[in-house]
């Protein structure tokens, strides 16, 4: 099945790859507002990206083209950003709210409110990936993942909580991280950071089965999944590794590293035509470089 799956894809990424236009250069590098503190990154229509503030609650959308843009979500006195995704379907923005143990949804268009989630019982609501029926939350402190269900027409149910089981044991420090789906949407991938170690999490269950890697992905943060190609950032290492997945989703093999001198903590990755852009957080560091955003090429 998971041999399939990661046929269907490469096929997935090739019908999905934007088709090239005219236009200005892609930006090497991008600026953010001042203390914006990001974490999170996702890539939108065109050429538009999303990140959000950790400490505002905001969300700032930009042009990889031009690197210009404008807050789009106001500040939030109380809510975190963490991780974010566009759901292009119903333009809508999911985001995890870290700390504040929330989950909040907004217009990707307007950055309007239009659903948001407490979860009391969170620890840390990290990292989030959308399926066609769910969007998926981590949480690095407690051993469960979050489930928000996507109706047909758009419609959102409550969170669920979906215990994680098998391979997965939560240790001292942060655990799970980021996540990414097969194109099934059946089939999670889930970054354990604070010993480096991937796996295959079963979307229904929470059921979980360890990727077996030749060296670990410690600090592993963000992930993105583009056919068998998995990429993981190393966010104390300023390294993306570049993980090539087999025989169903039992092994990976890393095949090098995406590294560049103005990585300074980057914590999450999304894709632009040929390249990835990888957000630095600079996490405990003074917010003083224009240096935000930082362009990588993809392999």
């Amino acid at each position: 099945m998971f041999r399939n799956a990661l046929a269907v894809a490469v096929a997935a990424v090739a019908l999905l790859a934007p088709a090239a236009s005219a236009g200005p250069p892609a930006q090497p590098t991008i600026p953010l507002p001042d203390e914006f503190r990001p974490e999170g990154i996702a890539s939108g229509p065109g050429d538009s990206f999303y990140i959000g503030s950790i400490p505002q609650g905001s969300v700032f959308r930009g042009s990889y083209r031009t690197g210009e843009g404008a807050m789009l979500v106001p500040p939030h006195p109380g809510r975190n950003h963490t991780g974010l995704k566009v759901d292009r379907r119903f333009h809508r923005l999911f985001v995890a709210g870290g700390e504040s143990k929330g989950i909040y949804v907004y217009d990707s268009r307007t950055g309007e409110d239009l659903a948001s989630f407490s979860l009391p019982d969170a620890g840390f609501v990290n990292d989030v990936v959308l399926t066609r029926t769910a969007a998926y939350f981590t949480d690095s402190l407690v051993q469960q993942l979050y489930r928000v269900p996507i109706g047909k027409r758009g419609s959102l149910g409550e969170p669920q909580r979906v215990p994680i089981s098998g391979d997965l044991v939560f240790q001292n420090g942060f655990n799970a991280n980021g996540i990414a789906a097969l194109p099934s949407g059946r089939t999670l991938i889930v970054v354990q950071g604070n010993v480096g170690r991937l796996f295959a999490v079963q979307a229904a269950s929470g059921e979980s089965r360890e990727i077996e890697l030749d060296q670990p992905v410690v600090n592993g943060d963000g992930l993105l999944l583009r056919g068998r190609t998995l990429y993981v950032v190393q966010n104390q290492l300023n390294r993306v590794a570049i993980v090539d997945l087999f025989r169903r989703l039992r092994r990976g093999e890393i095949e090098g590293f995406l590294t560049n001198l103005l990585l300074d903590v980057p914590t999450t990755i999304a894709p632009f035509k040929r390249f990835i852009y990888a957000v630095n957080a600079r996490f405990d560091r003074p917010d003083d470089s224009e240096d935000d955003v930082v362009r990588l090429p993809a392999r």
